[in-house]
């Protein structure tokens, strides 16, 4: 019996990507466990789409080192294919052809024999929900119907590794909580799953995440531990005017950010910069009485302190 492999299913060191004079991708060094669920958060333009196009071997790096799965990539990027799957945010099957149409075109693609093919069809249309949809039109499917079929053809050949990129932006919450059941049940099976997401309660769900900011890594771990370890303080502000709250403590020292939240505000403080006392000041002063108490933090809270931007002195985002 052959040992498991230990070695990672990614690792990416120094991955640079270039397109002119704009870094997309800045110096990014990258470890996914086999197994895991690794999910890449980030802002539009932050690097996730051309990181996972680079692991694909779909495009050249312009600096760097990749392994994928054993295979050094690009030169190995052939022998990778039959390795992975991969989902787009843009559907991107054929809407002229039915579900099943779809799905035994991409066991085409891949080689299958017909026979197997045929059994592998039939049993990813009975897991996602799509066997009563075997005969209708792709383009006629609704956002999360198309979704489930996505997701089938992309793991119809049964891959070691999945990539997914922004895969639920265009479905509903049910939809999209439905889909992560599926990955989970993936990753059970030992599939690896790299997926890029802008949805906080997403991004809580994955083993392991790291978060990009202007083709960077700004952050990397385990999200509960990504939320212990937050470099600030976060705080929870009650009172009968939240958005001139907010607004009163727009220029304090020491206030990174603050959101509104239903009928109260949220602060997220540098650490040792401010307390509950200095903001409760603050907005006395404003004429705003209010209650300021400590909260945990959330994910959010260590996104906005890993991609904050420094400021000028006129205050604005550099």
């Amino acid at each position: 019996m052959n040992a498991p492999d230990e070695r990672p299913a990614i690792r990416a060191r120094g991955l640079t990507r270039r397109f002119g004079t704009l870094v997309a991708v800045d110096a990014l060094d990258l470890v996914v466990r086999r197994g895991e669920v690794y999910g890449f958060l980030g802002p539009n333009g932050s690097g996730k789409s051309t990181t996972i196009r680079m692991l694909c071997g779909l495009l050249l790096p312009s600096a760097g080192e990749i392994e994928v799965l054993g295979h050094r990539i690009p030169q190995e990027a052939e022998a990778l294919k039959r390795s992975v799957g991969y989902m787009t945010q843009r559907f991107a099957l054929y809407d002229d052809l039915t579900v099943g149409e779809n799905l035994h075109f991409v066991a085409s693609v891949h080689d299958l024999a017909r026979a197997a093919a045929k059994v592998r069809v039939e049993a990813l249309l009975r897991r996602y929900a799509l066997a009563g949809m075997r005969n209708q039109l792709a383009g006629t499917l609704s956002g999360g119907q198309r979704q489930r079929l996505a997701l089938a053809a992309a793991v119809l050949h049964e891959p070691a590794l999945l990539f997914l990129d922004e895969p639920t932006s265009a479905v509903d919450p049910q939809s999209r909580r439905e889909f992560w059941d599926s990955l989970f049940e993936l990753a059970d099976a030992g599939t690896t799953l790299l997926v890029s997401t802008h949805y906080m309660d997403e991004a809580e769900r994955c083993h392991r995440l790291a978060i990009l900011d202007r083709g960077r890594l700004a952050a990397d771990g385990n999200p509960r531990a990504l939320m212990d370890g937050l470099p600030g303080q976060t705080f929870l502000v009650e009172c009968a005017a939240p958005r001139a709250a907010q607004q009163a403590l727009a220029g304090t020292p020491g206030v990174l950010a603050t959101a509104q939240i239903g009928a109260s505000l949220r602060v997220l403080a540098q650490d040792g910069a401010a307390e509950a006392t200095a903001l409760q000041r603050a907005l006395a002063a404003a004429g705003i009485d209010a209650r300021v108490v400590p909260t945990p933090p959330n994910l959010e809270d260590v996104f906005v302190a890993a991609t904050q931007r420094p400021r000028h002195a006129d205050g604005e985002a550099a």
